[in-house]
């Protein structure tokens, strides 16, 4: 075992924290495996100010994660007492254990209950035979969280698909607000409005938080103008955003019916939970025993065995004419050429893209694709969220986060639990930071769309929008002095 770490800048951003954040406590969290989604939870957690040990066999990708987040690094394997003495288990808020092996990764949260001083503790478990067991592993083993990534990418995708016209949708203030993304279309009554006359012309109440434009994300202020091709999030309670998307001619029933190319574990979870929402699901895959299991599995969905990456074999299963295509290969440049063929063919169906690799993020998301979800995004978002709710208890009052653009853009559900030197006070007199809007203000049952004269009160959720990162309580929305 060996020990990599960077103690002197770790000192240092500790100094440079408390300054910012007075006497605020952190989170101290040991992350147990370092592939796409152990990296991923590096980075944003060690951004946000907690104090991050990552652990694994490979020493090379310690030091490189290490070096890059400053951040220490152990090597050795989680599941080694000694090892997660050596992380500091003893001190340790929360261990999350996302190695390849569910096994590994249970027997890790295993000992940290044992060895950790009240530590809490999140598993990834991917084996789908595990699926049915995930509450009773986590009751037994007084686990915080067991997070399986291929379902939570489907349950992302079916909720896409109940509502088609939207590329992401997320929910605030238990599901009474919705933030939703969407692309303006060629012909859409959007094209060159400005966001000041929306209301006035389409007497619809919403409130638009992001535009992004080309590269360029843009918290918009009521002078910008809506152009095609512009990717836009609004805020609003459901019944308004239903009302926004007809009054925009948008499509806002869920789908009839789908074509999932490829019968991964992804595809399973996808297909059944489409199922239960009464969407016809035909899944094509080219290995034949895999395709008996599905259609075990799965007696409800069509199950067709065949090159689903071959043209011929996609227009004669309807690709031209089904409601929506969800691209599931293992390859990700197959995913990306199944997307674009499937739009060509039928520009008004609804695709899915899953994506793996990151790394060409910005050029892909140029591309004519509707929805993408990166199932390591997902996971890490869900876990992200948790260690937000964890941080409620030791200084942060943020109820719930959401990472927009890529992670270039934070919303945040706000709970006021205490007094604080902003509340009380008109928006307008507050010196608020670049690039943030407080989207809304929700306040015994009723969501105010706030105007300069609105005020934020205790008991108030209040949803901001910001590319800043890190804000962790609600004074943080205001310019340092």
């Amino acid at each position: 075992m060996a020990v990599f770490g960077l103690p002197v800048f770790g000192q240092r951003k500790e100094i440079e924290k408390q300054k910012i954040q007075g006497e605020e406590k952190e989170m101290k969290i040991i992350i147990v495996g370092c592939g796409k989604v152990g990296a991923t939870l590096a980075e944003q957690l060690s951004n946000e100010g907690n104090d991050i040990v990552i652990v694994d066999k490979d020493a090379e990708k310690v030091q490189d994660i290490s070096n890059a987040c400053d951040i220490m690094g152990v090597v050795g394997s989680g599941s080694s007492h000694n090892v997660q003495l050596e992380a500091g288990i003893r001190e340790a808020n929360l261990l999350i254990a996302v190695t390849g092996s569910d096994e590994l990764n249970l027997l890790c949260c295993l000992i940290a209950k044992k060895a950790g001083n009240g530590c809490q503790t999140i598993a990834r478990v991917r084996n789908p035979e595990y699926s049915q067991e995930v509450r009773f592993i986590r009751e037994e083993l007084g686990m915080a969280m067991v997070i399986n990534p291929e379902q939570a990418a489907a349950s992302e995708m079916a909720r896409i698909l109940r509502f088609p016209s939207a590329i992401k949708i997320e929910t605030f203030a238990n599901g009474h607000i919705e933030l939703l993304q969407f692309r303006i279309g060629a012909n859409s009554v959007l094209n060159n409005m400005r966001i000041a006359d929306m209301g006035a012309k389409l007497h619809c109440e919403v409130l638009v938080c992001t535009v992004v434009r080309g590269d360029q994300v843009i918290i918009p202020d009521g002078n910008v103008v809506l152009q095609e091709r512009d990717i836009v999030s609004i805020v609003a309670p459901p019944k308004m955003a239903s009302q926004f998307f007809k009054k925009i001619k948008v499509q806002t029933d869920q789908v009839r019916d789908t074509l999932i190319i490829g019968g991964s574990t992804t595809a399973y979870y996808l297909a059944k939970q489409l199922l239960t929402m009464g969407i016809d699901v035909k899944i094509i895959d080219k290995n034949r025993e895999r395709c008996e299991e599905l259609s075990d599995l799965l007696p409800k969905a069509t199950i067709i065995c065949g090159e689903g990456t071959d043209q011929d074999v996609l227009m004669e299963e309807g690709v031209n004419w089904m409601d929506s295509f969800v691209t599931l290969t293992d390859v990700d440049e197959e995913n990306i050429l199944l997307s674009l063929f499937a739009k060509e063919h039928a520009p008004k169906i609804k695709s899915i893209t899953k994506v793996n690799n990151t790394t060409f993020d910005e050029v892909i998301n140029k591309l004519d694709l509707d929805s993408i979800i990166y199932p390591k995004y997902v996971t890490a978002e869900y876990i992200v969220r948790y260690v937000r709710a964890m941080k409620n208890t030791i200084g942060s009052n943020v109820e719930t986060l959401y990472r927009l653009v890529n992670n270039r853009v934070e919303a945040l559900e706000f709970v006021i639990r205490q007094s604080s030197p902003i509340l009380d006070i008109p928006l307008e007199k507050l010196s608020l930071k670049k690039n943030l809007l407080i989207a809304s203000i929700y306040r015994d049952g009723v969501l105010i769309m706030p105007n300069g004269q609105d005020v934020m009160s205790i008991g108030d959720k209040v949803i901001v929008v910001t590319t800043n990162q890190g804000l962790d309580d609600i004074s943080d929305i205001v310019k340092e002095r």
